[in-house]
């Protein structure tokens, strides 16, 4: 569509989130609200969007650079001189433009084709996109005539209580032809220091121009998001949507009410999610796994057949049939081979563990590369931090490392190696090797007894 392109203004602040944050960066299903518009316009095949920036611009600049071009408006004076702004640096052949609101993040992209097919074979100047809120506060009205034509869209600050009482909204969406919007927008009155797009539909109306709305029934998908009560509306809205999509791919939620799934979360065939799980960011699990209960996973790749129970798993990788857990916390970094099996209580971080190794207890194993069919005992730690540096430790194929052993990093265990139970190690330990680095055992035969003696029978104890 070359003559048609997305405007998604995201200059706001969204003063009722309360928030220092950028309302446009505030985040649902972890996916920053104006992410999902931009999703959804490039979806509907209308091109690479602009979007309009103003407080925090060069944040929300940095999370779509490559996916749009961007303007910024310097003041914060409504949607009006933001579209004007806009304008400004549209490309000649562009005749009319689809704006977007970031703050409508569940707009699906099949309205956007809709809209645009109604639209065109209107004629008309303007097409905006309305629904009906059973609340609408907050919303700006639209104003009809006695044969239903729309004559304009008011603000609910500007209303009557006639006004109020109309249910029918703006959702802000709609396509606007350029000519026309470079003719009505210098006109539109200020209001204090703001002026609004909506107003620009009774300016066309004035010109002779035609206008028109397409109506929307499902009204939450197209809901506005100004409190972070309407961001947790959202946010079921959307959560309910991703696992009905899991549930359509063959996946099992044991209990939906309590998992939570972020939007560009990918789950294979026949995989089952226990209670109390949360998957997050951009993770892929595989076929036939068993997550949870009580797991978290951010970021992170599981491959298929793999077993994750009360764990938490961070920017980390795991091939196919590893097991995790109870209570293990992999953390950045961190890549499982095939087999590989992390028992209960094992932190890992920065660390390769090779096919077949297991770490069944109590261990933290940090900035570690770890061999093939290793066995790391109970209570082993790899002291990686010097208090300045981390340094790293290697560990064989097959090495075999007791159990309470510290490994001092930069230290290197050679495959078929053993380290003595108890051991602290400190240089490196040849292939096939065996260190041990403790005190010998001396026993001392009665030493309680001469330490302590014993009270006279029948008398007290000091």
């Amino acid at each position: 569509m070359n003559d048609t392109m997305p405007v998604i203004l995201a200059a706001g602040r969204g003063t009722r989130m309360h928030s220092g944050l950028a309302k446009a960066l505030h985040e649902l299903g972890g996916v920053p609200l104006v992410e999902h518009v931009m999703r959804a316009a490039t979806q509907a095949g209308l091109g690479r969007p602009l979007v309009v920036v103003g407080y925090q611009g060069d944040r929300v600049e940095e999370l779509l650079a490559g996916k749009a071009e961007f303007i910024t408006q310097p003041e914060l004076r409504g949607t009006g001189d933001a579209v004007m702004r806009a304008l400004e640096v549209l490309p000649a052949e562009i005749t009319e433009i689809v704006v977007l609101v970031a703050d409508c993040p569940l707009i699906p992209h099949e309205l956007l084709g809709e809209l645009l097919g109604h639209h065109r074979k209107s004629g008309a100047a303007a097409t905006i996109v309305t629904t009906t809120m059973q609340d609408p506060k907050g919303y700006g009205r639209i104003a009809r005539d006695a044969t239903g034509r729309v004559e304009n869209v008011i603000e609910e600050k500007d209303a009557n209580d006639t006004i109020r009482a109309i249910t029918e909204i703006n959702t802000g969406i709609g396509i606007w032809n350029v000519k026309s919007l470079r003719t009505v927008l210098p006109t539109l009155p200020w209001h204090g220091e703001e002026r609004y797009l909506p107003e620009a539909l009774g300016a066309l109306l004035a010109m002779g121009e035609s206008v028109d709305t397409f109506y929307y029934a499902e009204s939450s998908r197209v809901m506005g998001i100004n409190t972070r009560r309407e961001l947790s509306q959202a946010e079921a809205i959307l959560r309910q949507t991703t696992l009905d999509r899991l549930f359509d791919q063959g996946v099992t939620i044991v209990d939906p009410a309590s998992t939570y799934v972020d939007a560009d979360v990918e789950v294979g065939q026949d995989t089952v999610i226990y209670p109390m799980t949360f998957v997050r960011g951009k993770t892929k699990i595989g076929r036939e796994c068993h997550i949870g209960p009580m797991t978290t996973i951010v970021a992170s790749r599981v491959g298929d057949g793999v077993q994750i129970d009360r764990s938490v798993i961070e920017q980390s990788a795991l091939a196919s049939r590893c097991r995790v857990g109870p209570f293990s916390h992999l953390r950045a970094g961190t890549y499982l081979d095939h087999n590989v099996k992390i028992g209960n209580f094992v932190e890992l971080k920065n660390t390769r563990v090779g096919i077949g190794s297991k770490a069944g207890h109590h261990s933290y194993l940090g900035d570690a590369t770890i061999g093939g069919r290793a066995n790391i005992g109970a209570g082993t730690v790899i002291v990686n931090y010097d208090g300045e540096s981390k340094h790293p430790t290697f560990i064989g194929d097959e090495a075999f490392i007791g159990c309470n052993v510290n490994l001092v990093a930069p230290v290197e265990i050679g495959a078929g190696a053993y380290v003595a139970a108890g051991s602290t190690v400190t240089q490196n330990v040849p292939p096939g090797g065996l260190a041990i680095a403790r005190s010998r055992q001396e026993v001392k035969p009665g030493w309680a007894h001469k330490r302590k003696p014993r009270a006279p029978e029948g008398g007290n104890h000091p």
